[in-house]
């Protein structure tokens, strides 16, 4: 089963490899993901930047580097930080915090499981989610600079982050602490988006399930304290019963929301193969983990199209998946946010998503 998923996986990475991955303004040694596929002329340009798209890319590399360790895929990894830099005008850090957070974690798995360390950037990046910390405001981390709105998908990958990095376990703790105490729904049992100005902002995004899931299940490895497995379960759970229905995580669209389900399905897999526990509903939790993550990954493989051979994935995964061509709204960046494109399989966050399931699928048969 594991060599299926190993293969699905390949015929996503090559999807994306020949569709989006570019040299950066033909400086030598860098990539990145072109936005769009079929691309505007803008979007062969990269004049258009989202950071944590490439991000997200970057840790699919590293991803398949597990998978299937190629020399030929090192040097993609290291063109692809290189290109990250130098698009985001040569530095590391930008005003977004979540943004930072995706980044330092595919940088940190980089380093750490495929050997392309960059010490210097995750010292920066550790900086800023270290230093942004501001409980007498309310936090939490807020969402970006001279902002208060504190959320779970800046606080959730940055608490992963420093978990996992630099010997910060107890702030990884805290945020844990302070997202288990203010923005999980007493019905549901679900994340909550987060609190601006004292108020619950209560939308329900399979991303915040998701990055929360990945932040407890470290501390539950990392850590002895019970309430960070009581808290997977729990969560584990909760996404079973309300974000998946009939068992396929819920889809969120293009741009941005094109990453939601895929970054779901990659802390999902986290929880099935790393989720520390004999008893009984320890091993549940594990179950239902692989489970959403399989029934997720065989629907969105039976959706997706072939084009060229290649698969072309859904933005919804129990949808068949439509074929975008040349001409019709491409995805725009809003008030801190990119909107879909008209036809949302366009979108590199999308198909990203789809290769990051693959991804995921293969990791949870890889450990039986």
């Amino acid at each position: 089963m594991d060599q299926l998923w190993a293969n699905r996986a390949a015929s996503a990475e090559a999807a994306i490899a020949k569709r989006h991955l570019r040299r950066l303004w033909q400086v030598p040694g860098t990539q990145l993901g072109v936005v769009g596929w079929p691309p505007t002329r803008r979007d062969r340009a990269f004049g258009t930047w989202h950071y944590w798209w490439q991000a997200h890319l970057l840790d699919c590399l590293v991803d398949a580097q597990v998978r299937d360790p190629q020399p030929a895929r090192l040097t993609r990894i290291a063109r692809q930080i290189r290109g990250h830099r130098i698009r985001n005008n040569g530095r590391w850090t930008n005003k977004y915090y979540d943004d930072m957070a995706w980044l330092a974690l595919a940088l940190e798995r980089a380093g750490r499981l495929a050997g392309i360390e960059r010490p210097r950037a995750l010292n920066s990046l550790g900086h800023q989610l270290v230093s942004s910390w501001v409980p007498e405001d309310g936090g939490g981390i807020p969402w970006r600079k001279q902002d208060q709105f504190f959320n779970a998908p800046a606080n959730g990958p940055a608490g992963i982050f420093l978990a996992r990095y630099g010997d910060r376990l107890r702030r990884a703790q805290q945020m844990a602490d302070w997202i288990d105490e203010t923005l999980i729904d007493p019905d549901t049992h679900l994340v909550l988006d987060g609190i601006k100005a004292g108020s619950l902002v209560r939308a329900l995004y399979s991303y915040c399930q998701g990055v929360v899931l990945g932040l407890e299940t470290e501390l539950a490895v990392r850590t002895t304290d019970d309430r960070h497995p009581a808290r997977v379960r729990r969560l584990v759970a909760a996404v079973d019963a309300h974000m998946a229905p009939g068992g396929v995580l819920v889809g969120a669209g293009g741009g941005d929301g094109g990453l939601f389900a895929g970054i779901t399905a990659r802390y999902l897999a986290l929880v099935a193969t790393d989720l520390p526990g004999d008893s009984a509903q320890d091993a549940a939790a594990r179950d239902t983990a692989r489970k959403l993550v399989l029934a997720s990954a065989e629907a969105a493989w039976d959706n997706r199209q072939s084009v060229d051979g290649l698969p072309l994935f859904a933005a919804f995964w129990d949808r068949t998946a439509e074929v975008p061509t040349v001409g019709g709204a491409a995805a725009k960046f809003v008030q801190g946010a990119v909107n879909s494109s008209e036809i949302p399989e366009r979108d590199l966050s999308v198909q990203v998503s789809g290769w990051m399931l693959m991804e995921a699928a293969h990791a949870v048969t890889r450990s039986g």
